[in-house]
């Protein structure tokens, strides 16, 4: 069984402009180290990827493997769930939750729990887990930041 670890991290942006980073899957590789390719192969009618590609490449960790994505009708919430296991993966299921403060800046949770195919001792596998959600809230800040509005 996957146990959930949850960060969260402030970024200096409406969450509006943080969601359009989110779901913007095909620059992943322009701004998230581990990520080698992005490809959205299914999307919903409101043009919302609901199924993508992933092919990562963190070192001892490499995995191509699909999520399936749903949204918050005000895309305040941004959920996935593996779509099949991987060849690192039994399973998988995250979510962001943006919240707008009063100051204009965003308050971005992100929740994870993964069920490797491979064993891992458990403290060796918070750890992990610690490292990635670490890399994926501060890369996100960073893209977010340094990106503008107008993209």
């Amino acid at each position: 069984m996957a146990d959930t670890s949850t960060q969260s991290i402030v970024i200096a942006a409406a969450p509006d402009r943080v969601a359009a980073v989110i779901c913007d899957f095909a620059s992943y590789p322009e701004w998230a180290d581990a990520v080698r390719r992005a490809e959205v192969i299914e999307e919903y009618e409101d043009g919302y990827a609901s199924q993508v590609r992933f092919t990562l490449d963190a070192g001892v960790l490499a995995d191509e493997y699909v999520l399936v994505y749903s949204y918050a009708e005000d895309v305040s919430r941004i959920e996935w769930h593996l779509a099949a296991p991987s060849k690192m993966q039994k399973s998988q299921q995250g979510s962001y939750d943006i919240v707008g403060n009063p100051d204009g800046t965003s308050t971005v949770t992100y929740t994870l729990a993964v069920e490797l195919s491979v064993g891992m001792l458990g403290m060796f596998r918070r750890k992990a887990e610690k490292m990635i959600m670490d890399a994926a809230l501060k890369q996100l800040k960073h893209r977010v930041e340094t990106t503008g509005a107008t993209q």
